[in-house]
């Protein structure tokens, strides 16, 4: 990489400083069009930002034999991690410039088992509540008929920076 090339954003992630001088909404978009780095992670699981707009946000991916625990179906961290992803990102959407937040807890309900066969699952998050110290989200995972196959709840910390 010479002086005059941008770093590919595939490998870096954003400064504290950066993600402090825009909305959270402004975060997000940047992602989504890839003029800022997404989260690494989602390189592991497929993960794509397909919406975001105020207090929700969608992610999309394809369960993989290589997301599979050891009785054969899709380990419960992948559907765990896609609904964290997605009510974390509606808090953060809903947040403004120089705050930012951390996951307190999040519980999740796993309603039908997720296999390869089940195809492109859909996770939204949607923000219930968000207050100066805190905020609350819920998050629905469904295949591509909309039926629900996990739930969860999750409460954040919001803290400026």
């Amino acid at each position: 990489m010479t002086a005059s090339q941008p770093p590919d954003v595939s490998t870096v992630i954003v400064s504290p400083e950066l993600l402090a001088s825009m909305t959270g909404l402004e975060y997000l978009q940047k992602m989504q069009r890839g003029e800022l780095p997404g989260m690494p992670i989602a390189k592991t699981l497929g993960l794509e930002l397909a919406e975001v707009e105020q207090g929700r946000a969608v992610f999309v991916s394809t369960p993989v034999f290589e997301h599979y625990n050891a009785i054969g179906t899709v380990h419960a961290g992948y559907t765990a991690t896609l609904l964290d992803s997605c009510m974390a990102c509606a808090v953060l959407s809903a947040l403004p410039k120089g705050t930012g937040f951390t996951t307190m807890e999040f519980k999740v309900s796993l309603l039908r088992p997720v296999t390869k066969e089940t195809g492109i699952v859909r996770a939204e998050g949607t923000l219930l509540s968000r207050g100066r110290r805190g905020a609350a989200a819920e998050g629905r995972l469904t295949d591509a008929n909309g039926k629900l196959l996990a739930h969860a709840t999750t409460t954040c910390l919001i803290f400026e920076f």
